[in-house]
């Protein structure tokens, strides 16, 4: 059977290093890639969309999946939970597509153990003085805050050894063209094409 399995691609960066637009970028721009949906416990926004934004669980079902070992990781975060659902990832995978996930480190280091083929890609800022520049360009957090990110950030930072591959986010299209060539990369080792 000549039918590729899907491969799966986790990126983490610190806030303002520009995972977002290169993710958005790559699910526009690569056939055949999936952006995971989170399951997450807390309620929907009047705009979120069931299956679109989040899967939405009430709190027994959340645990009675983390039971089942049926995340490929999970996190609460202020009372709430999130998680990756692998069934919704595996159903992707099954019928060939890529499926590529935004996580914190924490997040990827578990999906790396449950799935150690998973490639983890580490977005880096060029510096941490152009991620604060980032940050305050936003204009939509206090200074405190933006400390906080900076801090937080350096801790991120210090764990990209732990990743296949990290790119420098200097400018936006030549770290989306290294994107690119790391799942294009991936496809062609796989013998699949994009």
């Amino acid at each position: 059977m000549s039918a590729r399995r899907g491969h799966i691609f986790v990126l983490s960066a610190p806030s303002g290093a520009g995972k977002s637009s290169l993710i958005d970028r790559a699910v526009r721009e690569v056939p055949g890639i999936w952006h995971s949906v989170s399951a997450t416990t807390r309620p929907p926004r009047h705009y979120e969309k069931e299956g679109v934004h989040y899967f939405f669980l009430n709190p027994d079902e959340f645990h009675a999946r983390i039971k089942r070992n049926g995340f490929l990781e999970w996190a609460e975060v202020f009372g709430d939970h999130y998680g990756t659902p692998a069934d919704a990832v595996d159903r992707r995978l099954e019928a060939g597509e890529d499926v590529i996930m935004d996580l914190d480190v924490q997040g990827a280091l578990q999906v790396k153990r449950r799935r150690p083929d998973a490639t983890l890609v580490f977005i880096m800022p060029p510096s941490l003085e152009e991620l604060a520049s980032r940050l305050r360009k936003r204009g939509a957090e206090t200074e405190d805050r933006i400390l906080r990110r900076l801090a937080r950030a350096e801790e991120e930072m210090a764990q990209r050894s732990l990743y296949d591959h990290v790119i420098v986010n200097e400018d936006l299209d030549a770290a989306y063209r290294e994107l690119a060539a790391i799942i294009n990369g991936h496809r062609g080792k796989a013998g699949g094409g994009a």
